[in-house]
């Protein structure tokens, strides 16, 4: 995906949150975890304090990671995307060739992936096994218990 990360204005806008939220109360309770340890003494024998230090690298670290995702971040219009074949925020029924089971998933970028809400990864199995197929189409995606195949059913647009 050329390194962009494809995301819609929804994921785009909780991110933006997520992100102010680190960057003001996360950081506001980080320096003061780290200034009530440094109340309670010597800094060498503290492990409270080193506590709180290595909290603040994570939390730093995370506002660093998702500022990159930001960066690269290019919010797509999804009233103007094709649902001839399988692409990013299409949503896809399909059916389980073997079991003849069917399942509907919304294919989204990986920050948005959230199995409970349906909602898998293009960069997953399933999902770069189904980009770009049609109505029809079979699917074959390699499972850690071997090759599964996949129906393509139905392509829209929720």
């Amino acid at each position: 995906m050329s390194g962009y990360n494809y995301m819609s204005q929804e994921g785009y806008d909780k991110l933006v949150a997520e992100l102010d939220d680190l960057k003001t109360r996360g950081r506001s309770e980080a320096a003061q975890a780290i200034a009530e340890a440094r109340e309670k003494g010597d800094l060498s024998e503290n492990a409270e304090y080193d506590a709180a230090k290595d909290a603040q690298g994570l939390l730093e670290l995370r506002i660093n990671k998702m500022e990159l995702k930001l960066a690269k971040a290019r919010v797509l219009d999804q009233s103007e995307l094709d649902t001839s074949s399988v692409v990013v925020f299409t949503t896809v029924t399909i059916k389980n060739v073997k079991n003849k089971r069917e399942m509907k998933y919304q294919l989204v970028s990986e920050t948005e992936a959230d199995l409970k809400a349906k909602k898998i990864s293009v960069t997953s199995p399933i999902g770069k096994g189904l980009l770009g197929k049609k109505i029809g189409d079979i699917a074959e995606v390699t499972t850690p218990n071997g090759v599964v195949e996949f129906e393509v059913m139905n392509i829209e647009l929720v």
